[in-house]
């Protein structure tokens, strides 16, 4: 699942990370009053679509005037943005983020992610942001410095430092490069992100760290935990045929869930019944042995039928011939009177 970039600023800021005073507009009113809300003289128009390179597509725009405001948020609100991420026929614009200027220095780039060959959570960073970082990765994959860390231990100030330290961060402002390093880690791990990018995070001209651009990706599964996360999908960024997928999906999941925990429950029942019910036996055995010894049979009497429940069927002489007379009642007293008995009545 992924989210608007003006969502996740709200997460970041949630968790400590500096970024842009923006709001979020979804009309040319609501954008010209989002300007006056922010003040200043400089602001900026941009695009709110799930896809990358928007400043190249002209979906990002710099106004200098509320005359401006209005006139790029009557050009982008409602335009078919195209851009490498989209395809050939783009994206619709549906809503708009207006945000104060800044004063940009250097950009860099920050991310977080699951690298599943070593098992454990890696942060990226680069001096070359602003960049799409799949071609920073083609043509100066040395630019990009990595951590691996382990999630039990979480990211540590020697970590971080060594990538503020790597990607040029001036030594005065190194401490909170560190700062946001470690916070946007705990924005990852927090929200179960698969992917918790800032593209560019910059360096003002006062030495402030800030994170101009972010990015997120979730990991579909852990959504149950995260009803505020999940308030944030917008149905009309997904492909039509995923979004219905992904009702059955739901459904499935559900139905997955209900069967498990009824079978879970009938089997604790099936297990609480045969405890019981073997208990009891023991109970009744046990009387049973405490009122009267079991009978010993005769081994003479035992070896002297040899018929088995199909034979049932053979002749009266052949049972006859097999198995002991029957005694009278007077001497079934005896256990190898009993043993007889029992003989005759399973012959017959």
């Amino acid at each position: 699942m992924k989210i608007h970039e003006y969502q996740a600023k709200e997460l970041l800021r949630a968790h400590g990370v500096p970024v842009p005073r923006g709001y979020p507009a979804f009309s040319v009113r609501e954008a010209e009053e989002a300007a006056q809300k922010l003040g200043g003289s400089v602001w900026v128009v941009k695009a709110q679509i799930h896809a990358g390179g928007r400043g190249k597509g002209g979906g990002v725009k710099l106004a200098r005037s509320m005359a401006e405001v209005t006139q790029l948020a009557t050009q982008i609100l409602g335009m078919q943005l195209v851009t490498h991420q989209t395809g050939p026929a783009g994206q619709k614009v549906r809503r708009l983020l207006v945000e104060e200027g800044a004063d940009i220095r250097k950009e860099y780039y920050a991310a977080v992610l699951t690298d599943r060959a070593t098992q454990k959570v890696c942060v990226m960073a680069s001096s070359e942001g602003g960049m799409d970082i799949e071609e920073v990765a083609h043509k100066t994959p040395e630019k990009i410095l990595k951590v691996f860390v382990d999630p039990l231990a979480g990211l540590s100030d020697a970590q971080a430092l060594e990538l503020a330290r790597g990607i040029g961060v001036p030594e005065a402002s190194q401490p909170q490069a560190v700062d946001v390093f470690k916070k946007l880690y705990a924005c990852y791990m927090d929200t179960d992100a698969s992917l918790a990018e800032i593209n560019p995070l910059i360096l003002e001209g006062s030495g402030a760290i800030k994170a101009l651009d972010a990015k997120f990706n979730f990991d579909a599964n852990a959504l149950y935990r995260h009803p505020e996360i999940v308030a944030y999908r917008d149905l009309d960024e997904e492909d039509p045929a995923e979004v219905e997928a992904s009702k059955f999906t739901s459904a499935t999941s559900a139905w997955t869930a209900t069967s498990a925990a009824w079978s879970t429950a009938r089997a604790w029942q099936w297990r609480r019944w045969t405890r019981s019910s073997s208990s009891a036996a023991s109970r009744r055995t046990s009387s049973t042995s405490a009122a009267a010894p079991a009978p010993r049979r005769s081994p003479r009497l035992s070896r002297s039928c040899s018929r088995t429940p199909r034979s049932r069927a053979s002749s009266s002489t052949s049972s006859a011939a097999s198995c002991a007379a029957t005694p009278s009642p007077k001497a079934w007293s005896s256990p190898a009177a009993r043993s007889t008995s029992r003989c005759r009545w399973s012959c017959a």
